[in-house]
């Protein structure tokens, strides 16, 4: 196998998953080559949340869930960082609280079932992707952690 540089310092981590069982995998993995995530909506309901969609660079993401309940949509300053994620879930995925390294605190979902919090394991890294399981809800979240992109020439 191949030996990686000695250099190069460990950074990426990963938390998750949060959530229930069953659903389909996802993964936004190929998505962070276009730059970090500048946007982020999610489809709520009385009870869950429903459904996903991150924009990396320009370029958004696959929709993941279902379709009832209403699309709500935030977008990040140019230079801003996804620092921290909270949540709860309950069978499936009710709520997610995003926090940035600009001090913003960005609800989305309902205040009900098990907390987690997930921070990245390296100083200096930020939310780089998600990944998860979905159906017509949301089942379950996994957040991944890495070096903000340096040379993002795409946005």
């Amino acid at each position: 196998h191949l030996l990686s540089p000695p250099v190069q310092a460990r950074s990426s981590s990963y938390n998750g998953e949060y959530g229930g069982g069953g659903g389909q995998r996802f993964s936004h993995s190929g998505y962070q080559l276009e730059g970090p995530i500048t946007a982020i909506r999610i489809r709520v309901n009385r009870y869950y949340i429903v459904g996903l969609q991150v924009r990396y660079g320009k370029v958004w993401s696959d929709y993941v869930g279902g379709n009832q309940g209403d699309l709500e949509e935030i977008f990040l300053h140019p230079g801003e960082s996804v620092i921290q994620v909270s949540g709860k879930y309950k069978y499936y995925l009710r709520k997610l609280v995003f926090v940035t390294d600009k001090g913003r605190y960005l609800p989305f979902g309902k205040d009900t079932g098990t907390s987690f919090n997930a921070v990245p394991l390296y100083p200096n890294t930020v939310l780089r992707f998600i990944s998860g399981r979905s159906g017509s809800l949301i089942n379950a979240i996994g957040l991944h952690w890495d070096a903000y992109p340096s040379d993002c020439s795409s946005c």
